[in-house]
């Protein structure tokens, strides 16, 4: 039997063996990229900085026993490989006083959202032999799962920060629930206009429903949400949110090292610690891969092959057969970026990190969601031409209320100015200074 025949012969007589198939090609892919997501990011911040990066590891010498590998450089690939070994052979340091069922469960509930999440993105399409092995589950909730699954995260941070009994620990750990719970809001909201455009919670519906022309008008194209105005909208907003719900600069205030010394996983030594460190980048690709299927058009090319030339055409049979990659090639561009944000803009401070949640995200994502709404009410009642009149009377909302919005924000005043007088010498004249505090 061919591989397709054998997964038809799978799904009926031996569905367990085909579930286990099906979680292994989501949790080793995960497992074995993520080291090279970490070597990803020192090498693409050290260019974006100008500096060397990791260069030595896997450097080998002069006198290697194999002559043609004798000198020759491997760009420190072999790096993420020595921190791996060094964090294994740490010492596992774990205080005296430290609550340790919650201890030493912590890491583990920080490393299990993002397996959670990876179980219902499509990266395939949902016929052929790829219907056997993608998703995992395709949830009819899809949607709602994710946002779900997503808000369990916050509980390996506090849960680490409550049960070390630290109190800069606890600190970073209750920064981290007050961040989720404020980006989790305008999350939800710019998704909410997605599900409504495609009229579905299902991951695999979304993907699906980017398949149709291109604004309704250009069937050579996918109609990807991020090419739409409300899916930009959406799309930007998700964006900003998934950064924050990952704990990222410029929102890495949980572990902001210049105030809270490590942050929530200061007691945290040895593979602990590491397993952190995975869960971090573990959660990265998952939701870069979560805004691929939602606002990218998931595994799909941006070309309707099939209108072009054809349903038994060659490169319609790539779009499928490819579609793997794609999805993959698409995860690692969006991932990318979370590292070209790290170095391009700076730490926040708390209350600009809340302000830009509740006050401009927010009211932001409900005005996208009204406009969607009055688009869809709109082209059903009096048909394209009454949607295209309706999208742009609700634009002019969600315009109005950016101006509002950035209005209020400039208004309002942070911290009181204050005045302060500075003397210098014990003279009975002292020499004085003032300093305006901010």
């Amino acid at each position: 039997m061919n591989i397709p025949e054998t997964l038809d012969w799978m799904s009926v007589n031996r569905p367990a063996l085909l579930a286990l198939i099906r979680v292994l090609i989501l949790v080793l892919p995960i497992l074995i990229l993520v080291p090279g997501f970490i070597w990803l990011e020192r090498r693409l911040l050290s260019w974006m900085q100008d500096r060397i990066g990791p260069n030595r590891a896997g450097t080998f010498p002069k006198d290697f026993p194999i002559k043609f590998l004798r000198g020759k450089r491997t760009f420190g690939l072999l790096q993420p490989i020595a921190d791996g070994v060094k964090l294994f052979f740490k010492e596992d340091i774990t205080p005296a006083s430290v609550d340790r069922l919650l201890y030493f469960l912590s890491p583990a509930v920080a490393l299990f959202p993002a397996f959670a999440l990876g179980g219902t993105l499509p990266w395939g399409p949902n016929w052929g032999p790829y219907q056997h092995l993608t998703p995992i589950w395709n949830a009819e909730i899809g949607i709602l799962y994710m946002l779900a699954i997503s808000s369990l995260g916050v509980y390996g941070v506090v849960l680490s920060g409550y049960s070390s009994n630290n109190k800069y620990s606890l600190l970073g750990g209750l920064r981290s629930a007050a961040q989720l719970i404020s980006y989790e809001l305008a999350m939800s909201v710019s998704l909410a206009a997605i599900v409504m455009a495609s009229g579905s919670l299902r991951l695999q519906a979304i993907v699906e429903a980017q398949e149709t022309p291109l604004w309704g008008v250009i069937p050579y194209a996918h109609n990807w949400f991020i090419l739409t105005p409300f899916g930009f909208v959406a799309a930007i907003i998700f964006y900003i949110c998934m950064i924050a719900e990952t704990n990222r600069a410029p929102f890495d205030l949980p572990e902001a090292e210049n105030e809270i010394i490590a942050g929530y996983h200061t007691e945290y030594s040895s593979m602990k610690f590491a397993v952190f460190f995975m869960g971090e980048y573990a959660a990265m690709f998952v939701f870069a891969c979560l805004f691929s299927v939602v606002f990218l058009g998931g595994y799909n090319l941006p070309l309707n092959w099939v209108a072009i030339s054809g349903e038994n055409s060659v490169m319609a049979g790539l779009n499928y057969w490819l579609a793997p990659l794609t999805f993959l090639v698409k995860s690692l561009l969006v991932f990318s970026t979370f590292i070209w944000v790290r170095a391009t803009l700076p730490r926040m401070r708390y209350d600009q990190l809340m302000a830009l949640g509740w006050k401009n995200l927010l009211p932001a994502a409900v005005a996208n969601f009204i406009v969607v709404a009055i688009w869809i009410m709109g082209s059903k009642a009096y048909g394209p031409q009454g949607g295209i009149v309706a999208y742009v009377g609700a634009a002019l909302i969600v315009v109005a209320l950016y101006f509002a919005v950035t209005r209020q924000t400039k208004a309002a005043k942070a911290f009181e100015r204050r005045k302060v007088d500075l003397t210098e010498g014990d003279t009975p004249s002292p020499t004085r200074r003032s300093v305006e505090l901010v």
